[in-house]
C-alpha cells in the first residue's frame, strides 16, 4: 500500500507529454516573437514621410476633383474683390445637400440665357487642358461666370440712381464695390421681386459688369437659376501673393434682411483634407508593420 500511494505521487507530479510540448512550443514561439520585435525596429518617421505626402496629394486629387474647382477670372467685372488672372476655388460640395446661394456670396454659374454671346473663348494653354482633363480646372467650352449673389428667392430688391442697393427694405453698405463706382447709377432697378428658386447677382465693378442689371429683357428677367450654379467661390489661390478668403460682408447679416447665409466655406484646402485622411492611413500601417508576429 505504500508503495502503492508513493507511486500515485510520483505520476501525478510528471506532466503528460502532450501537456509538455505546449509549454516548449509556446516558450520558443514567445523567444522568437521577442527576437523579431528586436529585428524589426520601428521604422523611422521620415521613411514614411513619402508614403505621407503620397497618400496626400491622392486625397486631395479627389477632393479637388469632385468637391472643388479652380477657375480663372477671365474679366475686371468682379475688381477689386477679383483680378483678372485670379484664380479661385469653388466649393462643388455644399451644391450635393441641397444647400443654395446666399446673399453676399460671390459664385460661379453657368451661363444662364446666353449672357457671354459675343465674348471670346479664351485659348487654353497646355497646363490648362490637362487639368481641365482631370477636372481641376474647367473645360475651354464651359461658358460661366462669376458675380455676387445680392439677393434670392423671395427678396424684394432695388436701387434708384444715386442711392444704394436696398433689399428687403435694408440699404445696403458695399465696401467691396469698386473704387469710384456707385452702387447702381449707370444701370438703376426695381424693386423687383425675385421668384423661389432664382438669384439676383451684380459685380462689384458696377460700371464694368454685364450683370443681372443688363438681362432684365432676357427670358430670365435678369434672374439666374439655382441650378445653374457650380458653387461658392472660397478662396483666391493664385497668385500667392493675393491668397485670400472670399467671406460674406458683414452688410448682409444686418437685422430684417433676413436668414443669415447658411453655406459655409470649406473648412481646410484639399491639401489639408488629404493629409487628414492620410495620417490614420499611415498610423495602422506603423502599427502593422511594428506590431508582434501573432499570426504564426
Amino acid at each position: 500500500m505504500a508503495v502503492g500511494a508513493r507511486s500515485g505521487r510520483d505520476e501525478g507530479e510528471e506532466r503528460p507529454d502532450g501537456i509538455q510540448r505546449d509549454a516548449e512550443r509556446e516558450a520558443r514561439e514567445a523567444e522568437d516573437a521577442e527576437d523579431g520585435a528586436e529585428e524589426r525596429p520601428q521604422r523611422s518617421f521620415w521613411k514614411e514621410l513619402p508614403l505621407l505626402v503620397g497618400i496626400a496629394l491622392l486625397l486631395a486629387l479627389l477632393i479637388k476633383t469632385f468637391l472643388v474647382q479652380a477657375f480663372s477670372i477671365p474679366s475686371d467685372s468682379m475688381q477689386n474683390t477679383l483680378q483678372r488672372g485670379d484664380r479661385v476655388l469653388v466649393d462643388k460640395l455644399t451644391p450635393w445637400f441641397g444647400s443654395e446661394p446666399q446673399r453676399g456670396e460671390v459664385v460661379v454659374f453657368h451661363d444662364p440665357a446666353n449672357w457671354l454671346a459675343g465674348e471670346p473663348t479664351p485659348e487654353p494653354n497646355f497646363l490648362q487642358t490637362i487639368l481641365s482633363k482631370i477636372g481641376l480646372m474647367p473645360s475651354a467650352d464651359e461658358k460661366d461666370l462669376i458675380k455676387r449673389v445680392i439677393a434670392v428667392g423671395g427678396d424684394t430688391v432695388e436701387c434708384k440712381k444715386g442711392g444704394p442697393v436696398v433689399v428687403n427694405g435694408k440699404p445696403l453698405d458695399e465696401p467691396y464695390v469698386f473704387p469710384g463706382n456707385t452702387p447702381c447709377d449707370d444701370a438703376p432697378f426695381g424693386p423687383l421681386n425675385v421668384p423661389e428658386g432664382k438669384i439676383w447677382v451684380m459685380g462689384d465693378h458696377r460700371q464694368n459688369s454685364q450683370d443681372s442689371r443688363y438681362h432684365m429683357q432676357d427670358s430670365t428677367q435678369g434672374f439666374v437659376p439655382v441650378d445653374k450654379v457650380v458653387g461658392r467661390a472660397v478662396v483666391v489661390a493664385w497668385p500667392v501673393t493675393r491668397w485670400s478668403t472670399l467671406p460674406v460682408p458683414d452688410t448682409f447679416d444686418q437685422p430684417g434682411i433676413g436668414d443669415k447665409a447658411a453655406a459655409k466655406a470649406i473648412g481646410a484646402g484639399p491639401a489639408a483634407l488629404g493629409l487628414a485622411g492620410a495620417v490614420p492611413v499611415v498610423l495602422w500601417r506603423r502599427q502593422r508593420l511594428t506590431s508582434g508576429t501573432t499570426g504564426r
